[in-house]
């Protein structure tokens, strides 16, 4: 299953894909901006989407948004990664149709428990 992961800043995509690595997930992709994602997304099927909040010029959530407004794309698991957890970017996820909230740092284990409340065992 492949993995899209989204981050502006290069060292936070090595980390989740070394933390994917890990966790057995060898066939990863990275966008460093929303719009290179969903450029990505409409060339590729992805399994997964795992996005940093905080980009520019699209944002995370904005790529969220976009993500579930495409009749094709709006089925993909979409993880959002923050150093926010503010109540309100939390509902503002939940109510764009995140399916599941990582807040920063977190490390494999964390990661694990979230992709096992998407997929189940794996």
């Amino acid at each position: 299953m492949p993995i899209l992961i989204v981050d502006d800043y290069k060292t936070m995509l090595r980390i989740i894909r070394n933390l994917l690595k890990q966790l057995g997930f060898d066939n990863v992709d990275e966008a460093t901006d929303g719009s290179t994602a969903l450029a990505r997304l409409r060339e590729k099927n992805y399994g997964l989407v795992i996005s940093d909040w905080n980009m520019e010029p699209m944002t995370g959530l904005q790529l969220l948004r976009e993500v579930r407004n495409d009749a094709k794309l709006k089925h993909i698991p979409f993880v959002m990664v923050t150093a926010e957890s503010k109540t309100e970017n939390v509902i503002a996820a939940k109510e764009a149709g995140v399916t599941n909230y990582i807040v920063k740092p977190f490390n494999a284990e964390t990661l694990k428990q979230k992709l096992v409340a998407v997929f189940g065992n794996f």
